[in-house]
Protein backbone atom coordinates (compact mmCIF):
# COMPACT_ATOMS: atom_id res chain seq x y z
CA UNK A 1 0.00 0.00 0.00
CA UNK A 2 1.22 3.48 -0.85
CA UNK A 3 0.64 6.50 1.39
CA UNK A 4 0.42 10.14 0.37
CA UNK A 5 -0.36 13.44 2.10
CA UNK A 6 -4.06 14.20 2.53
CA UNK A 7 -3.71 17.68 1.09
CA UNK A 8 -2.11 20.01 3.62
CA UNK A 9 -3.72 18.39 6.64
CA UNK A 10 -0.41 16.96 7.83
CA UNK A 11 -1.95 13.47 7.69
CA UNK A 12 -0.75 10.58 5.54
CA UNK A 13 -3.48 8.52 3.92
CA UNK A 14 -3.51 5.23 2.04
CA UNK A 15 -4.13 5.70 -1.69
CA UNK A 16 -7.11 3.36 -1.34
CA UNK A 17 -9.73 4.00 1.33
CA UNK A 18 -12.63 1.84 2.41
CA UNK A 19 -16.14 3.14 1.79
CA UNK A 20 -18.92 1.64 3.89
CA UNK A 21 -21.96 2.74 1.88
CA UNK A 22 -22.78 -0.88 1.03
CA UNK A 23 -22.63 -2.08 4.65
CA UNK A 24 -26.08 -2.84 6.07
CA UNK A 25 -29.55 -3.20 4.61
CA UNK A 26 -28.68 -0.86 1.72
CA UNK A 27 -26.18 -3.40 0.42
CA UNK A 28 -24.84 -6.27 2.54
CA UNK A 29 -26.94 -6.99 5.66
CA UNK A 30 -24.49 -9.64 6.90
CA UNK A 31 -22.70 -7.79 9.72
CA UNK A 32 -20.10 -10.50 10.26
CA UNK A 33 -19.09 -10.43 6.61
CA UNK A 34 -18.86 -6.63 6.59
CA UNK A 35 -16.70 -6.72 9.71
CA UNK A 36 -14.36 -9.21 8.06
CA UNK A 37 -14.05 -6.87 5.09
CA UNK A 38 -13.06 -4.02 7.38
CA UNK A 39 -10.36 -6.15 8.99
CA UNK A 40 -9.11 -7.34 5.58
CA UNK A 41 -8.82 -3.74 4.40
CA UNK A 42 -6.92 -2.69 7.52
CA UNK A 43 -4.61 -5.71 7.23
CA UNK A 44 -3.88 -4.64 3.64
CA UNK A 45 -2.79 -1.20 4.82
CA UNK A 46 -5.94 0.88 4.34
CA UNK A 47 -6.01 3.59 6.99
CA UNK A 48 -9.09 5.65 6.14
CA UNK A 49 -12.70 4.45 6.37
CA UNK A 50 -15.54 6.61 5.07
CA UNK A 51 -19.25 6.34 5.83
CA UNK A 52 -22.26 8.64 6.32
CA UNK A 53 -25.16 8.95 8.72
CA UNK A 54 -27.65 8.09 5.96
CA UNK A 55 -26.01 4.86 4.79
CA UNK A 56 -28.49 2.13 5.64
CA UNK A 57 -30.12 4.67 7.98
CA UNK A 58 -27.15 4.60 10.35
CA UNK A 59 -26.59 0.84 10.23
CA UNK A 60 -23.31 1.31 8.36
CA UNK A 61 -21.93 3.34 11.26
CA UNK A 62 -23.10 0.69 13.74
CA UNK A 63 -21.31 -2.05 11.80
CA UNK A 64 -18.11 0.00 11.81
CA UNK A 65 -18.39 0.38 15.59
CA UNK A 66 -18.27 -3.39 15.93
CA UNK A 67 -15.46 -3.76 13.40
CA UNK A 68 -13.27 -1.09 14.98
CA UNK A 69 -13.89 -1.93 18.63
CA UNK A 70 -10.28 -2.98 19.13
CA UNK A 71 -8.69 -1.15 16.17
CA UNK A 72 -10.00 2.42 16.42
CA UNK A 73 -6.53 3.95 16.73
CA UNK A 74 -5.42 2.33 13.47
CA UNK A 75 -7.78 4.31 11.26
CA UNK A 76 -8.82 7.75 10.17
CA UNK A 77 -12.58 7.52 10.63
CA UNK A 78 -14.72 9.75 8.44
CA UNK A 79 -18.46 10.24 8.29
CA UNK A 80 -20.83 12.77 6.77
CA UNK A 81 -23.91 14.82 7.62
CA UNK A 82 -26.34 16.95 5.66
CA UNK A 83 -28.57 14.74 3.53
CA UNK A 84 -32.14 15.78 4.25
CA UNK A 85 -34.78 13.32 5.42
CA UNK A 86 -38.57 13.48 5.20
CA UNK A 87 -38.62 14.79 8.78
CA UNK A 88 -38.68 18.56 9.04
CA UNK A 89 -35.33 20.10 10.10
CA UNK A 90 -33.54 16.72 9.99
CA UNK A 91 -30.68 17.27 7.61
CA UNK A 92 -28.99 20.25 6.03
CA UNK A 93 -26.11 22.23 7.49
CA UNK A 94 -27.67 24.34 10.23
CA UNK A 95 -26.08 24.50 13.67
CA UNK A 96 -29.13 22.79 15.14
CA UNK A 97 -28.82 19.77 12.88
CA UNK A 98 -25.02 19.54 13.02
CA UNK A 99 -25.06 19.38 16.82
CA UNK A 100 -27.66 16.60 16.76
CA UNK A 101 -26.14 14.71 13.85
CA UNK A 102 -22.62 14.54 15.24
CA UNK A 103 -23.84 13.15 18.58
CA UNK A 104 -25.86 10.48 16.79
CA UNK A 105 -22.91 9.48 14.61
CA UNK A 106 -20.52 9.36 17.56
CA UNK A 107 -22.92 7.13 19.43
CA UNK A 108 -23.48 4.76 16.51
CA UNK A 109 -19.76 4.60 15.74
CA UNK A 110 -18.87 3.92 19.37
CA UNK A 111 -16.20 6.62 19.47
CA UNK A 112 -15.70 9.95 21.18
CA UNK A 113 -14.12 11.69 18.18
CA UNK A 114 -14.18 11.74 14.39
CA UNK A 115 -11.03 12.21 12.37
CA UNK A 116 -12.95 13.79 9.50
CA UNK A 117 -16.50 15.19 9.53
CA UNK A 118 -17.83 16.10 6.09
CA UNK A 119 -20.79 18.10 4.80
CA UNK A 120 -22.39 15.58 2.44
CA UNK A 121 -23.92 18.05 -0.05
CA UNK A 122 -24.20 21.84 -0.30
CA UNK A 123 -27.05 23.45 1.62
CA UNK A 124 -28.15 26.61 -0.15
CA UNK A 125 -30.70 27.40 2.57
CA UNK A 126 -28.05 27.83 5.29
CA UNK A 127 -25.38 30.52 5.48
CA UNK A 128 -21.82 29.28 5.24
CA UNK A 129 -21.10 31.28 8.41
CA UNK A 130 -23.59 29.22 10.43
CA UNK A 131 -22.19 25.93 9.18
CA UNK A 132 -18.53 26.80 9.65
CA UNK A 133 -19.01 28.25 13.13
CA UNK A 134 -20.85 25.12 14.25
CA UNK A 135 -18.15 22.86 12.82
CA UNK A 136 -15.44 25.06 14.36
CA UNK A 137 -16.99 24.46 17.79
CA UNK A 138 -16.83 20.69 17.22
CA UNK A 139 -13.13 20.89 16.41
CA UNK A 140 -12.40 23.11 19.41
CA UNK A 141 -14.19 20.69 21.77
CA UNK A 142 -12.27 17.71 20.37
CA UNK A 143 -15.25 15.86 18.94
CA UNK A 144 -13.90 16.36 15.41
CA UNK A 145 -10.27 16.57 14.25
CA UNK A 146 -10.81 17.88 10.69
CA UNK A 147 -13.76 19.11 8.64
CA UNK A 148 -14.40 18.60 4.95
CA UNK A 149 -16.90 18.94 2.13
CA UNK A 150 -18.43 16.59 -0.40
CA UNK A 151 -19.93 17.23 -3.84
CA UNK A 152 -19.07 20.94 -3.71
CA UNK A 153 -18.58 23.06 -6.81
CA UNK A 154 -15.40 25.08 -7.21
CA UNK A 155 -17.36 28.23 -6.39
CA UNK A 156 -18.69 26.72 -3.17
CA UNK A 157 -15.20 25.61 -2.14
CA UNK A 158 -13.94 29.18 -2.61
CA UNK A 159 -16.90 30.69 -0.74
CA UNK A 160 -16.32 28.44 2.26
CA UNK A 161 -12.58 29.16 2.20
CA UNK A 162 -13.03 32.92 2.16
CA UNK A 163 -15.77 32.76 4.80
CA UNK A 164 -13.54 30.75 7.13
CA UNK A 165 -10.68 33.22 6.69
CA UNK A 166 -13.00 36.16 7.40
CA UNK A 167 -14.44 34.53 10.52
CA UNK A 168 -11.23 32.93 11.74
CA UNK A 169 -12.84 29.49 11.91
CA UNK A 170 -11.59 26.06 10.93
CA UNK A 171 -11.36 25.60 7.17
CA UNK A 172 -12.71 22.76 5.09
CA UNK A 173 -9.61 20.61 4.62
CA UNK A 174 -10.91 17.97 2.22
CA UNK A 175 -13.27 17.56 -0.73
CA UNK A 176 -14.97 14.28 -1.63
CA UNK A 177 -16.19 14.05 -5.21
CA UNK A 178 -17.19 11.63 -8.00
CA UNK A 179 -14.35 11.01 -10.45
CA UNK A 180 -13.61 8.21 -12.89
CA UNK A 181 -12.64 7.49 -16.49
CA UNK A 182 -16.33 8.02 -17.33
CA UNK A 183 -16.96 11.04 -15.04
CA UNK A 184 -14.39 13.79 -15.55
CA UNK A 185 -16.36 17.00 -15.02
CA UNK A 186 -14.27 17.80 -11.91
CA UNK A 187 -11.08 18.25 -13.95
CA UNK A 188 -11.55 21.80 -15.32
CA UNK A 189 -12.36 23.59 -12.06
CA UNK A 190 -13.07 21.55 -8.91
CA UNK A 191 -9.83 19.55 -8.83
CA UNK A 192 -7.60 22.58 -9.64
CA UNK A 193 -9.42 24.62 -6.98
CA UNK A 194 -8.93 21.86 -4.42
CA UNK A 195 -5.24 21.74 -5.29
CA UNK A 196 -4.95 25.54 -5.09
CA UNK A 197 -6.24 25.52 -1.52
CA UNK A 198 -4.36 22.40 -0.44
CA UNK A 199 -7.43 20.26 0.08
CA UNK A 200 -7.12 16.52 0.37
CA UNK A 201 -9.30 14.94 -2.34
CA UNK A 202 -11.22 11.73 -1.72
CA UNK A 203 -12.68 10.18 -4.87
CA UNK A 204 -15.92 8.23 -4.73
CA UNK A 205 -17.19 5.80 -7.38
CA UNK A 206 -13.91 5.35 -9.28
CA UNK A 207 -15.62 2.36 -10.94
CA UNK A 208 -18.61 4.47 -12.04
CA UNK A 209 -21.13 2.32 -10.18
CA UNK A 210 -19.60 -0.92 -11.47
CA UNK A 211 -19.30 -0.02 -15.14
CA UNK A 212 -15.51 0.08 -14.91
CA UNK A 213 -15.42 -3.24 -13.13
CA UNK A 214 -16.53 -4.72 -16.46
CA UNK A 215 -19.80 -5.98 -14.99
CA UNK A 216 -22.04 -4.67 -17.74
CA UNK A 217 -21.85 -5.81 -21.36
CA UNK A 218 -24.24 -5.35 -24.23
CA UNK A 219 -26.70 -8.23 -24.71
CA UNK A 220 -25.85 -9.69 -21.29
CA UNK A 221 -28.29 -9.76 -18.38
CA UNK A 222 -26.57 -8.22 -15.32
CA UNK A 223 -25.70 -10.64 -12.53
CA UNK A 224 -28.18 -10.63 -9.67
CA UNK A 225 -25.63 -9.17 -7.23
CA UNK A 226 -24.93 -6.06 -9.35
CA UNK A 227 -26.31 -2.60 -8.74
CA UNK A 228 -28.05 -2.67 -12.11
CA UNK A 229 -29.97 -5.85 -11.23
CA UNK A 230 -30.95 -4.34 -7.88
CA UNK A 231 -32.27 -1.15 -9.49
CA UNK A 232 -29.73 1.02 -7.70
CA UNK A 233 -30.76 4.69 -7.52
CA UNK A 234 -32.70 4.52 -10.81
CA UNK A 235 -29.46 5.05 -12.73
CA UNK A 236 -29.74 4.13 -16.44
CA UNK A 237 -28.03 0.83 -17.16
CA UNK A 238 -29.43 -0.08 -20.57
CA UNK A 239 -30.01 1.57 -23.92
CA UNK A 240 -33.73 1.21 -23.23
CA UNK A 241 -33.25 3.42 -20.15
CA UNK A 242 -31.07 5.92 -22.01
CA UNK A 243 -29.82 5.51 -25.61
CA UNK A 244 -26.57 7.22 -24.58
CA UNK A 245 -25.71 4.19 -22.42
CA UNK A 246 -24.71 2.43 -25.64
CA UNK A 247 -21.54 4.52 -25.66
CA UNK A 248 -20.60 3.07 -22.28
CA UNK A 249 -20.94 -0.47 -23.61
CA UNK A 250 -18.63 0.38 -26.49
CA UNK A 251 -16.10 2.10 -24.23
CA UNK A 252 -16.03 -0.80 -21.77
CA UNK A 253 -14.93 -3.08 -24.60
CA UNK A 254 -12.24 -0.65 -25.77
CA UNK A 255 -10.93 0.05 -22.28
CA UNK A 256 -10.88 -3.66 -21.41
CA UNK A 257 -8.67 -4.20 -24.45
CA UNK A 258 -6.34 -1.36 -23.40
CA UNK A 259 -6.09 -2.77 -19.89
CA UNK A 260 -5.37 -6.26 -21.22
CA UNK A 261 -2.58 -5.00 -23.46
CA UNK A 262 -1.08 -3.25 -20.42
CA UNK A 263 -1.26 -6.48 -18.40
CA UNK A 264 -3.98 -5.46 -15.95
CA UNK A 265 -7.72 -5.73 -15.37
CA UNK A 266 -10.18 -2.97 -16.20
CA UNK A 267 -10.88 -2.65 -12.47
CA UNK A 268 -7.22 -1.95 -11.75
CA UNK A 269 -6.93 0.46 -14.67
CA UNK A 270 -9.93 2.43 -13.36
CA UNK A 271 -8.56 2.83 -9.83
CA UNK A 272 -5.07 3.65 -11.07
CA UNK A 273 -6.48 6.28 -13.44
CA UNK A 274 -8.01 8.46 -10.70
CA UNK A 275 -4.87 8.17 -8.59
CA UNK A 276 -2.80 9.61 -11.46
CA UNK A 277 -4.40 13.03 -10.99
CA UNK A 278 -2.01 15.17 -8.91
CA UNK A 279 -4.85 16.61 -6.81
CA UNK A 280 -6.24 13.23 -5.76
CA UNK A 281 -5.17 11.79 -2.42
CA UNK A 282 -7.21 8.59 -2.14
CA UNK A 283 -9.77 6.54 -4.05
CA UNK A 284 -12.66 5.17 -2.01
CA UNK A 285 -13.49 1.56 -2.78
CA UNK A 286 -17.04 0.61 -1.84
CA UNK A 287 -17.30 -3.19 -1.76
CA UNK A 288 -20.50 -5.05 -1.04
CA UNK A 289 -18.88 -8.48 -1.03
CA UNK A 290 -15.39 -9.76 -0.07
CA UNK A 291 -14.40 -10.52 -3.67
CA UNK A 292 -15.14 -6.88 -4.60
CA UNK A 293 -12.72 -5.76 -1.90
CA UNK A 294 -10.02 -8.25 -2.86
CA UNK A 295 -10.11 -7.21 -6.51
CA UNK A 296 -9.94 -3.50 -5.72
CA UNK A 297 -7.08 -3.85 -3.22
CA UNK A 298 -4.97 -5.33 -5.99
CA UNK A 299 -4.87 -1.92 -7.67
CA UNK A 300 -3.01 -0.18 -4.83
CA UNK A 301 0.40 -0.36 -6.48
CA UNK A 302 -0.67 -0.09 -10.12
CA UNK A 303 0.61 2.93 -12.02
CA UNK A 304 -0.38 3.65 -15.61
CA UNK A 305 2.17 4.27 -18.36
CA UNK A 306 1.83 7.51 -20.32
CA UNK A 307 0.69 5.69 -23.46
CA UNK A 308 -2.18 4.10 -21.54
CA UNK A 309 -3.24 7.48 -20.12
CA UNK A 310 -3.12 8.94 -23.63
CA UNK A 311 -5.28 6.10 -24.93
CA UNK A 312 -7.85 6.73 -22.18
CA UNK A 313 -7.92 10.45 -22.98
CA UNK A 314 -8.52 9.67 -26.66
CA UNK A 315 -11.58 7.60 -25.78
CA UNK A 316 -12.91 9.70 -22.88
CA UNK A 317 -11.85 13.34 -23.37
CA UNK A 318 -10.56 15.21 -20.31
CA UNK A 319 -13.09 17.38 -18.51
CA UNK A 320 -16.13 15.56 -19.88
CA UNK A 321 -18.61 12.92 -18.76
CA UNK A 322 -19.52 10.04 -21.03
CA UNK A 323 -23.28 10.54 -20.56
CA UNK A 324 -25.30 13.38 -19.05
CA UNK A 325 -26.97 11.03 -16.57
CA UNK A 326 -23.62 10.69 -14.80
CA UNK A 327 -23.46 14.43 -14.19
CA UNK A 328 -27.02 15.40 -13.30
CA UNK A 329 -27.60 13.30 -10.14
CA UNK A 330 -24.42 14.55 -8.47
CA UNK A 331 -24.38 18.20 -9.44
CA UNK A 332 -25.83 19.16 -6.10
CA UNK A 333 -25.88 22.87 -6.97
CA UNK A 334 -28.45 22.22 -9.71
CA UNK A 335 -30.75 19.66 -8.10
CA UNK A 336 -33.53 22.07 -7.19
CA UNK A 337 -35.52 23.71 -10.02
CA UNK A 338 -35.29 27.02 -8.16
CA UNK A 339 -31.57 27.06 -8.94
CA UNK A 340 -32.23 27.35 -12.68
CA UNK A 341 -35.70 28.80 -13.35
CA UNK A 342 -38.18 31.30 -11.96
CA UNK A 343 -41.10 28.93 -11.43
CA UNK A 344 -41.59 25.33 -10.23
Amino acid sequence: MRYVPLGRTGVQVSVLSLGAMMFGSFGNPNHAECIRMVHSALDAGVNLIDTADVYSAGESEEILAKALASRRDQVLLATKFGQRSHVRNEGGASRGWIVRAVERSLRRLGTDYLDLYQQHIPDWETDAEETLQALDDLVRTGKVRMIGASNFSAERIVEYRWTAERLGTQRMMTEQLPYSVFVRHAEPSVLPTAARYGLGVLVWSPLNMGWLAGKYRREQVPDTDTRAARGFARIPWSEEDDPAVGRKYDLVESLTAIAGEAGMTLNHLAHAFVLEHPAVSTAIIGPRLPNHLEEALGSADVQLPVDVLDAIDALCPPGTDVIHADTAPYNADMRRPARRRRRG
